[in-house]
């Protein structure tokens, strides 16, 4: 009867790896972004959104992210940040896909406006972001992160006024993000894109 019973479950737990290993697809999930850039593409480009995070596979075969986007949102009003870039200094990429495996991948997110005469000005206040990506084979985008983070004014008035940027910093003992401004942010992506370089 022991024999049996045990036979049983070994059959269990191999019939579970295997359909853990070949048929379930899993989802891509996102750590907590260890900083946060809310600023001027360069020191006079237009708004941007960089973060960075360890982005990882529940399954084991790992998945396909096509494309990453940041809905930023303050009071009504709501604006995208499409155009993603991904990578570290030397090696950065216009996103277009990217495998995602089980053992993650950490490198920086650069978002950008869209490239249709959009405007957008920070305004100080509360900012909902959040982060969504599209995997291949799903009809619709994920949530993959939100977080809210508040912009001073003082701090509003730098990065449209002086060309600055304000960074937020993740605390693991306070459990929030603390801010703090840059007045020369890193050199501009929209001169990489506009020479095709990304």
């Amino acid at each position: 009867m022991i024999s049996i019973i045990i036979s049983a479950l070994a059959f269990i737990v191999s019939a579970l790896t295997a359909w853990l290993s070949l048929f379930h697809r899993g989802t891509i999930k996102m750590t907590q972004p260890t900083i946060f850039f809310l600023g001027p593409d360069g020191t006079s480009g237009p708004p941007k959104i960089f973060l960075r995070t360890l982005l990882f596979s529940t399954s084991k075969k790992g998945r396909i992210l096509e494309n990453m986007y940041i809905k930023l949102q303050r009071g009504e009003s709501v604006q995208n940040f499409n155009i993603w870039v991904y990578g570290e200094k030397d090696t950065l990429a216009r996103g277009s896909g990217l495998f995602v495996g089980k053992e993650g991948i950490s490198c920086n997110h650069h978002f950008l406006l869209p490239k249709d005469g959009t405007k957008y000005i920070f305004l100080s206040g509360e900012h909902n972001l959040e982060v969504f990506g599209s995997l291949l084979g799903e009809k619709r985008p994920i949530l993959l992160f939100a977080q809210k983070l508040y912009l001073s004014k003082e701090f509003a008035d730098e990065i449209n006024n002086e060309k600055s940027g304000v960074y937020f910093d993740w605390g693991p003992d306070s459990k929030s993000y603390h801010s703090h401004l840059d007045k020369n942010p890193n050199n501009s992506l929209s001169v990489f894109l506009k020479k095709g370089t990304l």
